[in-house]
């Protein structure tokens, strides 16, 4: 039995150990063998063999939930976690892989008229500067739209996640978004470098993806250039507020 999971492995890789403890917590004490690997789009494939085989995939749909793989599952109003991808690369809106493998490959759209409607008159690139948005990082989508035949399917944010990324862009406290790595890898970079007193709050956004919101007086580009090199091959995109007068 295989099981795919709205969940990414890649950068260094590092989810592998993390998710094989998560498994053995979850369904360690079954009669259960299990393999972990990556789909061509890095999404986590979990091959369950033994007694307690279905007993064990239920448990897993029931912790991450399942992508939906194929196009003929996707309907309108349903609501994916999927990653950003491919950002910047055009102008008319943000691409958002949500799991669509078959038959073949497809990402949903987030169109640039909603973007605009729901985040103000923009340019989509000045958008991701200032959301500190990244490729992989995980979103929220309401599907709006599926035309099978032509292979598109447009979608929102959910209302959750926009009042997200509102509050994430409005409360004056710097933030990194981390792709790539685990939160226990960004955790040591933080303790390496003396950085730990700097974080308000370290939150999972994924398996891979994990946001620091940074303390007031704290500010992003001074974080990035000091842990970078403890995190590599991660990315790290950030929201960042001007200076108050009077801050150095």
């Amino acid at each position: 039995m295989e099981v795919m999971i709205p969940q990414k492995i890649y950068g260094d890789r590092s989810g592998f150990n993390k998710l094989n403890k998560r498994l053995k917590s979850l369904i360690g004490d079954l009669d259960v063998n299990w393999k972990i690997s990556i789909t061509t789009r890095q999404w986590v494939k979990i091959t369950l063999e033994g007694e307690d085989e279905e007993i064990s995939m239920n448990l897993i749909r029931e912790e991450w939930g399942e992508i939906p793989y194929s196009l003929s599952n996707i309907n309108e109003g349903d609501v994916f976690f999927g990653r950003l991808i491919d950002l910047g690369k055009v102008g008319y809106g943000i691409y958002v892989d949500i799991g669509i493998l078959k038959p073949r490959p497809k990402d949903a759209l987030v169109p640039l008229y909603w973007l605009k409607r729901t985040f103000g008159e923009k340019p989509v690139r000045q958008m991701i500067r200032e959301f500190g948005w990244v490729d992989y990082l995980p979103v929220e989508i309401r599907i709006e739209k599926v035309e099978r035949l032509a292979q598109e399917i447009e979608a929102y944010f959910t209302e959750r996640w926009i009042k997200k990324i509102k509050g994430w862009t409005s409360d004056k406290y710097d933030k990194l978004f981390i792709v790539g790595t685990i939160s226990e890898k960004v955790e040591r970079a933080l303790v390496e470098t003396g950085h730990s007193r700097d974080v308000r709050r370290i939150e999972e956004l994924g398996l891979m993806e994990t946001m620091l919101i940074l303390k007031k007086g704290t500010h992003a580009p001074g974080i990035i250039k000091e842990i970078g090199p403890y995190i590599k091959p991660a990315k790290i995109g950030a929201i960042k507020f001007p200076r108050d007068e009077g801050e150095r």
